[in-house]
Order: C-alpha cells, then sequence, then structure tokens
C-alpha cells in the first residue's frame, strides 16, 4: 500500500472536560461530590453486574473508601479523561468512560475504561454513550483515529467493539500483565473516512421511532449500517 501524504494535516485540540448531551444520557465530567453515591450505588451495589471489574485493571471494591480514592485520582486526571453517564429519564449517574491515548499530534484518541452499571447495559443509554465521544472525537474535533482495545479473553467488549462500528486490526499477543493475569490486547478502531456512516447508522438506530412503546429495538445497530 502505497505510503498516505497528509499535505494539509496539522493537530487536533484535546478533548475539552465538558458535559455533552444527548436524548438519553448527558456526559459529565467525573464529579465524585456529586456522582460518587450513585456510582458506588450503580457499580458495586447490590444489584451492580458482577463481571463489571473482571477485565478492569482496578476492582472490585469491598469498601466505599477504596472507591473513592479511585473516583478520586481519575476525577483529577486529565489523560484518562473521564466522564460520567447520566441518565436523563432517573436524572441520576449510571456509569462511567473515558477518553485515553490522547494524541493530538496524530489525531489518535481511545475510549475505554467503560464501567457501565447493570441498568445502562443493553440500552440507548450505553451505546449513545460511546456515540457522544465518538462525535466530539471524530466529527467536532476531528481526530483521525478512534480506538477501542479489550482482552481477546472479554467476548462480550469484543462483541460491543464490532456492534457499534469499530472494525478489528489484530491481536498483540502477552500485550500486558493485569491482576496477576496474561492479557492479549485485541485493536478495533473507527477512521475518520468510515465516520459519516458510522455516524448515520447511530442516528437511525437512537431514533425514537426505532423503538417501541415497551422499549424494544425494531432494528439492530448493525442492520442501521446497510
Amino acid at each position: 500500500m502505497p505510503q498516505q501524504t497528509l499535505h494539509d494535516w496539522q493537530s487536533v485540540p484535546v478533548p475539552a472536560h465538558e458535559s455533552l448531551d444527548g436524548q438519553y444520557v448527558r456526559l459529565e465530567p467525573l464529579d465524585p461530590a456529586r456522582h460518587g453515591d450513585e456510582l458506588w450505588q450503580a457499580l458495586q451495589g447490590p444489584d451492580s453486574d458482577p463481571v463489571l471489574w473482571e477485565y478492569l485493571p482496578y476492582g472490585p471494591f469491598s469498601e466505599r473508601a477504596g472507591f473513592d480514592a479511585w473516583q478520586s485520582g481519575h476525577a483529577a486526571s486529565r489523560d484518562p479523561l473521564f466522564f460520567s453517564v447520566i441518565d436523563l429519564r432517573q436524572q441520576r449517574a449510571v456509569g462511567l468512560l473515558s477518553f485515553l491515548r490522547i494524541t493530538p499530534k496524530d489525531g489518535s484518541i481511545e475510549i475505554g475504561h467503560i464501567a457501565f452499571g447493570r441498568a445502562m447495559q443493553r440500552s440507548p443509554a450505553s451505546t449513545e454513550a460511546v456515540y457522544l465521544l465518538a462525535k466530539l472525537a471524530l466529527g467536532t474535533l476531528g481526530y483521525r483515529r478512534l480506538e477501542w482495545k479489550c482482552n481477546a479473553d472479554n467476548a462480550r467488549s469484543m462483541r460491543a467493539a464490532e456492534r457499534l462500528g469499530f472494525r478489528y486490526e489484530g491481536l498483540f499477543r502477552q500485550h500486558m500483565v493485569v491482576k496477576g493475569r496474561n492479557r492479549d490486547t485485541a485493536w478495533f478502531a473507527i477512521l475518520d473516512r468510515e465516520w459519516s456512516g458510522c455516524e448515520a447508522a447511530f442516528q437511525r438506530w437512537l431514533a425514537a421511532d426505532n423503538f417501541s412503546a415497551d422499549g424494544e429495538q425494531k432494528r439492530r445497530l448493525e442492520e442501521c449500517r446497510d
């Protein structure tokens, strides 16, 4: 493949740590004072997902003090850049996600550290949370590449990446050691030239008329890319 020349390429901005509004969710900069109680219930409460922390490099947290310290560290970070997911119907924090490996000079950025409470999973809220960050990165700010990486054993994350429109790029074998275990890392990405089709699919899937009165989807997101 011939080398691509970028005659007019310039470094892109670092994402601002500001709220992003959607139909189902609002992303707000992580604020332990405002979101801490709700996130503790969503991510560690009796109705939380027991598999949530399996492939994350931290957690689960047996005590609130450890969880609060973890939140405070992430709230102060600018890479990763953490957002709380606010469910607009419930008006409460139900999950977290972040930008990371933010590289403006190359136009590359990643979405990760995803911790969605059980209520968010397999819902418009989870899809829209990722869409809002993708739209900011690839649409508004002009990044060239949006990455998604996960443990190759994490079948749920692998399926989510492909459903959301990320393309599988390969496997980094013995890439990391996480919680005392080997991690082979699967790499996925959406490129800027692929974004218009992905964005149109997100918009079609998230539209109110794609859901029945009881909230069931009429078309799958993958079908909206056809």
